[in-house]
């Protein structure tokens, strides 16, 4: 009964032999994460264009249910608000021209549209569907998202109205709004910015010098936004900011996140989906990403259907308590197990710390200027921009630097949505596009071996009757009939030919398209008076051409090996190589 219950609430595997240290380690985890949470809830909720209560609700509920329902043992893995999926809310919700309370109803059904296709796709074990999102499409897609981030919360920093989805809309619109600068807000925001970044940058170094430990010294960098914030409180109440036209966040609400239901408008939903499945997408991608990350450094092992699962718990729970879409953070994980946090009740404690600041201290938070937001945003994802990947991508393999480009400008110059469809349908078409013509490889024996080389890498001894291929690439329906035209020109160039052998090591799946060619292939090199072969054929695809009625009209015969091929149809060249 009690395994049944903990395949339900994986936490209660947690809690069997928990102690009282692991507690304490777990507790300090929290409180740090808690510290870092705060802020970025604040920041976040403000880039997704919601109150930022919607940021404190996200942090609590959902970091309950993603404990209970989807974490895995021994991964402290940090749930909540992130940036880039406040920007795909935004993206998804703007254009829709809602305000008010019809925008944050809108933003909870988002919310539940992710948490029921996270849920579903748990369910039916589809999180393969994550592997579509190759990491150069993903790496292109977080820096472009970053560089938009940050230029859409530039307008908080200058105190102007300037509204875009995109650089193309976001830059004129900025723009325009330059001889509007409000004065005592820009000192704001650049103050803050500055700060941030010295705090982030030259401090941690100086403390080390000054003889702390690096994880310790680490704290400044990754405590900064909370710092910033507690003191642009205190200068905004000293300097009244707000009378002097300063924006500040304003009375956030200070009650127990309650029940909370989205529109279930089926226009409404009908047209979020798409936008609801691509958030979904993302997040999975990185909530498993940082998982897996952490988990090996604990020597423990991720469930992907499970953390499918956990993250769809999460954000139906965020939907149901006024949150928004939440997913695993980076740097709250890192900070969490940094200090010793190793298990999913560091996501038990942070809320309940969070909700603590809830009831206790947004009273403080009304004063707070929303540049101070701005500028911890901008600062935070400035960091995950990296064009340094971008140029080894394309120097590794220009077809993957294609794609992460195409994403990244995609992202920039139409908007986030399209651009990840972009990366993701081009990366699709350039690999069908590679496979399409796979290497094919003329193959000879290595003088004093069995082993068979290129001929074009290598000096190999070539049999004149024997045409020995190797075939680098699985055989499936967009490179069947390129097999054919590669063979036949092969084959035409060398007359005395009288098998040929196909060396199949390299083909890990033959469709039924290849099937057929492979059936073609075979009729027209007996018309011409040759025999086709095969060898080092795979265990499975051995099997699967069983099942076909493939070797009811093959004239030829399959070898276990290219070398065993050569000795019986051509021994006097396979004997010529070997040592005497």
């Amino acid at each position: 009964m009690f395994s049944k219950l903990q395949r339900v609430l994986p936490l209660l595997a947690t809690l069997r032999g928990y102690d009282r240290q692991q507690a304490g380690h777990d507790l300090l985890g929290a409180l740090l994460v808690s510290l870092l949470l705060t802020p970025q809830a604040l920041a976040y909720a403000q880039l997704a264009g919601l109150p930022a209560e919607a940021g404190l609700f996200a942090s609590i509920l959902p970091l309950l249910a993603y404990a209970l329902f989807g974490a895995s043992p021994g991964v402290a893995l940090a749930v909540g608000p992130v940036a880039i999926l406040a920007l795909m809310t935004a993206s998804a919700l703007q254009p829709l021209g809602l305000s008010g309370a019809a925008y944050g109803a809108a933003a909870l059904s988002l919310t539940l549209l992710v948490g029921l296709l996270l849920a579903l796709l748990a369910v039916l074990r589809l999180g393969f569907l994550a592997n579509f999102l190759s990491h150069p499409v993903i790496a292109g897609f977080v820096s472009g998202s970053a560089l938009l981030i940050a230029v859409s919360q530039v307008r908080h920093l200058l105190g102007v109205a300037a509204e875009g989805h995109n650089l193309p809309q976001l830059l004129p619109a900025l723009w325009s709004q330059l001889p509007v600068i409000h004065g005592p807000t820009l000192a704001v925001g650049l103050g803050s910015v500055l700060l941030l970044v010295l705090l982030r940058g030259p401090l941690p170094t100086l403390l080390q010098r000054l003889g702390l430990r690096p994880a310790q010294a680490q704290l400044s960098n990754r405590l900064a936004p909370l710092l910033v914030v507690g003191l642009a409180l205190l200068l905004s109440a000293v300097l009244q900011l707000d009378s002097q036209g300063v924006r500040v966040v304003g009375a956030v609400t200070a009650h127990l996140p309650g029940f909370s239901l989205p529109s279930f408008d089926p226009a409404l939903l009908l047209g979020l989906l798409p936008s609801a499945a691509l958030i979904a997408l993302v997040g999975f991608v990185e909530s498993i990403s940082i998982a897996q990350s952490l988990a090996a450094r604990q020597r423990q092992s991720v469930q992907p259907d499970r953390e499918l699962f956990g993250q769809g718990a999460a954000n139906l729970a965020a939907a149901f308590s006024g949150g928004l879409p939440v997913a695993a953070s980076f740097s709250r994980s890192a900070i969490a197990v940094d200090s010793g946090a190793r298990t999913p009740m560091v996501g038990v404690f942070t809320a309940a710390l969070m909700l603590l600041v809830l009831l206790l201290l947004t009273p403080l938070l009304r004063l707070l200027p929303q540049a101070v937001l701005a500028a911890s945003i901008i600062v935070a994802v400035l960091g995950l921009v990296d064009l340094r990947s971008l140029l080894r991508t394309w120097r590794y393999a220009w077809q993957d630097g294609v794609a992460q480009a195409a994403t990244l400008l995609g992202v920039l110059l139409v908007g986030v949505e399209p651009g990840i469809v972009i990366g993701v349908a081009l990366s699709l078409l350039l690999f069908l596009w590679r496979t399409s013509r796979p290497h094919i490889a003329v193959v000879g024996q290595l003088p004093g071996s069995e082993h068979f080389r290129n001929v074009e890498r290598y000096a190999v001894l070539q049999s004149e009757t024997v045409l020995s291929l190797r075939v680098d690439e699985s055989l499936y329906f967009p490179n069947a009939r390129y097999l054919e035209e590669r063979i036949a020109e092969l084959v035409a160039a060398r007359p005395a030919v009288r098998h040929l052998v196909l060396m199949c090591s390299g083909v890990n799946l033959i469709d039924a398209s290849a099937l057929d060619s492979l059936e073609t292939i075979d009729a027209r090199l007996r018309s011409a008076g040759v025999q086709l072969h095969l060898s080092e054929v795979k265990g499975p695809v051995l099997d699967q051409l069983k099942r076909s009625d493939f070797f009811q009209r093959f004239a030829g015969q399959v070898f276990v090996s290219q070398y065993a091929a050569l000795c019986q149809l051509d021994p006097q060249t396979a004997q010529q190589a070997l040592p005497r």
